[in-house]
């Protein structure tokens, strides 16, 4: 398993927005300066991350980009199913998908639902707090 270069982005990009948490606020461009992520991609991610609820943006002047929230309170598995979707390491876990040559004998998919739990429960117990204070964020980008 292997996240996209969005979502990996998308961590990066609000570790970046956590290191501004002190009430300053920040622009996507801002954002795209400090990670070497491209512009048009850290506006896409922001657009995301704020419908998501985990950035808020304020117009006008002294306006920006900020945590929504605390980052102890902002997960991994948040950050991911911000520009992901759900977690699910496969699709026919996902209500309504029908697409699965193996649909009614497969013997592996009633279990999928506990390894999805499992991997976005790991994802869940890392804060965006915890992954800043290690130094991490950064250096995720590929």
């Amino acid at each position: 398993m292997r996240l996209s270069s969005l979502a990996d982005y998308a961590i990066v990009i609000m570790g970046a927005a956590a290191r501004h948490c002190g009430g300053s606020r920040v622009s996507a461009a801002g954002l795209a300066e400090e990670t070497g992520i491209p512009v048009p991609t850290a506006q896409k991610l922001v657009s995301l991350l704020t419908r998501a609820g985990l950035l808020a943006s304020v117009r006008g002047q002294g306006g920006g980009i900020k945590l929504a929230r605390p980052s102890a309170a902002i997960s991994l598995a948040d950050i991911v199913e911000a520009v992901e979707g759900p977690i699910a390491l496969t699709a026919c876990v996902e209500s309504g998908r029908h697409d699965c040559a193996l649909e009614g004998s497969c013997s592996v998919q009633p279990h999928w639902s506990a390894v999805n739990q499992a991997v976005r429960g790991a994802l869940g117990e890392v804060t965006l707090a915890s992954l800043a204070a290690k130094g991490k964020v950064t250096e995720m980008r590929a």
